[in-house]
């Protein structure tokens, strides 16, 4: 089995999943923009070969070297868990007929609004949105979902870019800060706990799951920086606490399938118990979240994702021992 791994070596958990490749059998190709000697070690000693590509903002240049790779080394798989990177392996599974998410498949991980519209046909809770180009469709949007809301890149990722609004005369004042972005969500603001649902999905069914909750709101840890914020996982997966949001979860899942791979989703838990849907990411969580339920279980699941994506199967025992933080 041999795997090609964008980015083995960033953002930093990926040397710990390109480990993972390695320990379950596979011969670990990586592709990345970084000089080899500034990976981490840990991802060198896992790697058989490595290619480094002059940018990730040439997607052309990027497809074209892996062709010319694959006309060097057969190619099995292409792997990627580094959310800027996810169209583009996509194309290169369809350049080189490899199986795993199409780039009609991943659309929706990374456009928000296509993925909030998948949903809503679904009959998923989601905060009421609209998607703006314009300085004019951000108002417009505002007017139909009402304050206060929340304005966001429409691919974004990790809270960066994004801002509660609370006015008319807010939105204004924001427009200085987006005019990097050329598409924006503007959605709900949803008054509940900040959660996750995180798993391993094996050919579409759940293998793994974890639950987790951030405090305090992870818009509020980004714009308080003086605040140590927390992850929080949870041992009671299957309680009362998070039915709702477990519920919402595995429904998502039917709606927006993933396939095989890692998947993180947030949702909003409200006062009374209600669940209602954040957003979802084909990818896993970042901010060593993964060390988290690591560390809840005992188990390793950079080696648990490297074998459900290689082999087809899931084999960490799974035991629920402990809250982690």
């Amino acid at each position: 089995m041999n795997v090609l791994m964008l980015s083995p070596g960033f953002p930093a958990e990926m040397a710990h999943f390109t480990r993972g490749l390695a320990e379950v059998g596979a011969t670990v190709i990586g592709l990345g923009d970084q000089p080899p000697g500034a990976l981490p070690e840990e991802a060198r000693r896992s790697l058989a070969k490595y290619v480094q590509v002059g940018s990730f903002a040439d997607h052309d240049a990027m497809l074209g070297r892996v062709q010319q790779l694959a006309n060097e080394v057969k190619i099995d798989r292409v792997e990627c868990l580094w959310e800027p990177l996810m169209i583009p392996a996509a194309r290169m599974r369809e350049l080189l007929g490899l199986p795993g998410m199409t780039v009609e498949e991943t659309v929706p991980f990374r456009d928000k609004e296509v993925m909030k519209e998948r949903l809503d046909a679904a009959g998923i809770r989601t905060p009421r949105h609209a998607r703006a180009n314009t300085v004019a469709e951000c108002r417009e949007g505002a007017e139909r979902v009402g304050f206060p809301l929340i304005i966001k890149p429409i691919d974004g990722a990790g809270s960066q870019d994004t801002y509660r609004i609370d006015s008319a005369r807010e939105l204004e004042n924001v427009f200085g800060k987006l005019g990097h972005i050329s598409e924006v969500t503007i959605e709900e603001f949803i008054d509940g706990e900040d959660c996750t649902f995180d798993t391993v999905c094996i050919n579409g069914e759940v293998a793994y799951h974890n639950i987790a909750y951030y405090r305090p709101r992870a818009l509020i840890g980004r714009e308080n920086p003086w605040i140590s914020q927390q992850t929080i996982c949870r041992r009671d997966v299957d309680g009362e606490w998070c039915r709702d949001g477990a519920k919402m979860g595995f429904d998502v899942h039917k709606v927006l399938p993933v396939g095989t791979g890692f998947t993180h989703m947030e949702w909003y838990r409200m006062a009374d118990g209600e669940a209602v849907f954040g957003e979802i990411a084909a990818r896993p969580a970042g901010v060593r979240t993964v060390d988290l339920m690591n560390f809840a279980c005992d188990i390793d699941l950079y080696t648990g994702w490297a074998e459900a994506v290689c082999w087809g199967k899931f084999t960490q025992n799974v035991e629920r021992r402990y809250h982690s933080a």
